[in-house]
């Protein structure tokens, strides 16, 4: 069950989370500090895997005439408002805040977030996959606080893998290679990856002494996350697997493998 993050305690240890934080004492009448930025990860996609925790940092600027003491951020998952959220990511290190101007100061917080069967708070389960809230919120030199309960939204997915093996090696021209492979990604409920059934696959193909892929065609992996197909042998070149990725889990391509045409 998660262990919910109140906005009281958000408040005390400077946290946030894409979609906004209902601070007590928030203003409601726009005189706080204005979020101006929110960067989380780089602006990537986070990506967690089934056993390891994922770290990663978020940036928020703030500006306000009586300039900004700190800035924070939280993450939240939810279909509705904050104070209905179901998981939450809070910050896991120091606050670290630079002022670049007397009106504005951009502060970033350090995070980690992990797979686990029951979810507390910095932790996924399989059905926290996808969009979350960013909800940010920043403190005055003039001792306002104003919070945005939804800044912003960030992917956070489940990590995939991609194989390939096309056979046989070499081969004589004309005849029929077979490319298989599989399609996989991180269970945050078992901590194992797991086949990724009913994906469109592209299965690509690059010439030797070539650096472009084209697609040659694409199939649906199976229930178990596998692929298989077949070509006619013409000239030497690398087969692989595209997958382009969906909202839960991120693009991957495999590695080519080289297949010698006689």
């Amino acid at each position: 069950m998660y262990r919910r993050v109140t906005p009281a305690v958000v408040a005390v240890c400077g946290s946030l989370a894409l979609g906004g934080l209902a601070a007590p004492d928030a203003s409601a009448t726009g005189n706080g500090p204005k979020i101006t930025e929110v960067v989380v990860n780089g602006g990537k996609n986070i990506v967690v895997g089934p056993t390891a925790a994922t770290s990663f940092t978020a940036t928020v600027t703030a500006s306000d005439p009586a300039g900004v003491k700190e800035a924070w951020l939280d993450f939240w998952h939810g279909s509705g408002s904050y104070d209905d959220h179901d998981g939450g990511i809070a910050r896991s290190g120091e606050l670290r805040c630079t002022t670049s101007s007397s009106t504005t100061t951009a502060c970033t917080s350090s995070f980690q977030v992990k797979a686990n069967a029951r979810a507390w708070t910095n932790e996924v389960t399989n059905a926290f996959a996808g969009t979350w809230h960013v909800s940010a919120s920043a403190f005055s030199g003039a001792r306002v606080q104003s919070s945005e309960e939804s800044y912003g939204t960030v992917k956070v997915q489940r990590a995939s893998r991609l194989t390939v093996d096309a056979a046989p090696e070499p081969v004589t021209k004309g005849k029929t290679v077979t490319v298989a492979g599989k399609l996989s990604r991180a269970n945050w409920d078992t901590h194992k990856y797991a086949g990724y059934s009913g994906q469109l696959v592209k299965l690509q193909f690059r010439k030797k002494g070539s650096t472009t892929y084209s697609t040659v065609k694409t199939v649906t992996t199976s229930t178990t996350g596998t692929v298989k197909s077949t070509v006619k042998a013409s000239v030497d070149g690398y087969y692989r697997y595209s997958f382009a990725g969906t909202s839960t889990t991120p693009a991957v391509n495999s590695a080519g493998d080289l297949v010698d045409v006689r």
